[in-house]
């Protein structure tokens, strides 16, 4: 495909999964940095992305918000980067692509904000409770580099992403499957570029 991609995000943001999502496609993008209560309100972006959040990919007349389908697009659209396994072999990476977009997320935000669901309610609740999700996450990674199979994946940038977030700001136990899992992928080319171009639009935006 040879639209044009244009990343709208803000380093302070989730669009860091997004940008280092395409710097592991290996594709020539445009970002657009965007602020918290101005221009993320904006009339013109809101009409990209009504919740006026970001991230949100352009990738010529296609419009793709939220971060786990952000990753899944982008690894379907460009099949040369090899960031999703063969159809027949996605279970895995389906399965803990939207694991992290749904439990994993729900339970850490929602112990970040001091809620606890009551034992007698879990069954009501997506996720059942913190250190179910925790568990199941450690067990699958345990002994394993990578989440989806024997290499690295999309469903790695965004289960990877969580976890280096979660451990760096409290959110998520420190455990050594989640550690060493962190570390593999840690130095990887694209994550380094990614990370050092958010940190020089912090910096900007900072600077005013």
């Amino acid at each position: 495909m040879s639209d044009e991609l244009i990343l709208y995000t803000n380093p302070m943001s989730r669009g860091r999964i997004a940008r280092w999502m395409l710097e592991e496609v290996g594709v020539p993008y445009r970002r657009e940095v965007l602020t918290f209560g101005g221009t993320m309100k904006g009339a013109d972006y809101l009409r990209l992305n009504p919740m006026g959040k970001v991230p949100t990919l352009v990738h010529g007349d296609s419009i793709v918000t939220e971060c786990p389908a952000i990753c899944a697009y982008l690894a379907d659209a460009f099949p040369q980067a090899g960031l999703a396994p063969p159809q027949r072999e996605r279970a895995d990476y389906y399965r803990w692509l939207f694991f992290a977009a749904g439990p994993l997320e729900a339970a850490v935000s929602n112990r970040a904000l001091g809620f606890q669901v009551p034992e007698d309610r879990r069954v009501m609740i997506g996720y059942g409770s913190y250190a179910e999700v925790v568990e199941t996450l450690e067990n699958a990674l345990t002994d394993r580099s990578y989440i989806a199979g024997s290499s690295f994946t999309a469903a790695d940038v965004y289960v990877g992403s969580h976890l280096m977030w979660g451990m760096q700001f409290g959110s998520i136990d420190k455990r050594p499957a989640f550690e060493a899992y962190v570390r593999h992928l840690h130095d990887r080319p694209a994550h380094l570029r990614a990370t050092e171009l958010d940190d020089a639009d912090m910096k900007e935006l900072q600077a005013g």
